[in-house]
């Protein structure tokens, strides 16, 4: 059997889009909700929403089975939060199907562990494929359709194969009266013609340049949001901003009215095009169903 290593998150909602879409095409589903259940519960005790009787490395040796591939391994990273407790999250799994064996492996930074040759497939959010290698044109970019156009051959192999539909929005977001001072549609076209403050987190900042387009952005001012205050408290101060948004519920609870749904923050499968073999595309193959919104061709 031949074995094609993915790089996976290790930890969070992308990590669990890519879970459910392996358990989808391989019925495997018990083995995610049991990888999944356990990062939650994990997450929760390190939020301190949750206690644990164990010490983290007892519970790191129960979670993790090694002399077994098919079974999940967990490892320890130090978490950013204060204090920087100790985290468990996901190292790896192996997944036969047919006559390959599937080895989920878990990294902090997927893409660009693709971007250096490690894997020929891996999984990650597009934003960071738009935070670090998209060209930044006039016309905004608009779709995930639309990504590969604007990535330099010469600047990386990796290309965007398709989405998982576990999609988060980056919304414009505006308050009623910078809204009525400009236009009542909140859209690409009210950036254009406004002139002040946009506010946005810092890490975002050549993403909103790329799905606004720098045209739009000709007369505007980045803000970003003090330590410890909420996106949306202030993008109600600064009037205008980019968040991420599923609901809205916590916006309008700022006083912010939605605009257009910019971009999606969606878990993209990427390959290395220069580390493609015909195995590897077989397990390609395995997270490209059907049902998905997005399909693209990495040329």
């Amino acid at each position: 059997m031949t074995t094609i290593r993915v790089a996976v998150p290790r930890k969070g909602r992308p990590l669990e889009a890519v879970l459910e879409r392996l358990a989808a095409q391989t019925g495997t589903a018990d083995l995610a909700d049991e990888i999944i259940s356990t990062l939650r519960y994990e997450k929760a005790i390190t939020k301190g929403k949750q206690s644990a009787d164990a010490h983290v490395y007892d519970r790191l040796a129960d979670y993790s089975t090694l002399d077994d591939p098919t079974r999940p391994e967990f490892s320890l990273l130090r978490d950013d939060r204060d204090g920087m407790p100790r985290r468990i999250v996901f190292d790896s799994v192996t997944v036969p199907v047919g006559d390959l064996r599937v080895q989920l492996v878990g990294r902090e930074e997927p893409f660009r562990a693709l971007r250096k040759h490690e894997f020929a497939l891996g999984f990650d959010s597009a934003d960071l494929v738009l935070e670090e290698v998209v060209e930044l044109r006039a016309d905004p970019l608009e779709d995930l359709a639309s990504v590969n156009e604007r990535i330099d051959p010469h600047d990386t192999d990796v290309r965007v194969v398709n989405g998982l539909g576990d999609t988060v929005w980056h919304t414009l977001l505006a308050t009623s009266d910078v809204k009525q001072s400009y236009d009542p549609d909140l859209t690409r076209e009210f950036v254009e013609a406004y002139e002040g403050p946009l506010c946005i987190s810092p890490r975002y900042e050549r993403l909103v340049e790329a799905v606004l387009g720098t045209r739009a952005l000709e007369d505007v001012t980045w803000a970003y949001p003090d330590n410890g205050t909420e996106e949306e408290a202030a993008i109600a101060d600064a009037g205008l901003g980019v968040y991420l948004t599923v609901t809205g519920s916590t916006a309008r609870d700022h006083g912010l009215e939605l605009g257009e749904r910019l971009f999606p923050s969606e878990t993209v499968l990427l390959e290395n095009v220069s580390e493609m073999s015909a195995p590897a595309r077989e397990a390609a193959d395995l997270f490209d169903g059907q049902d998905l919104d997005t399909e693209l061709l990495a040329e």
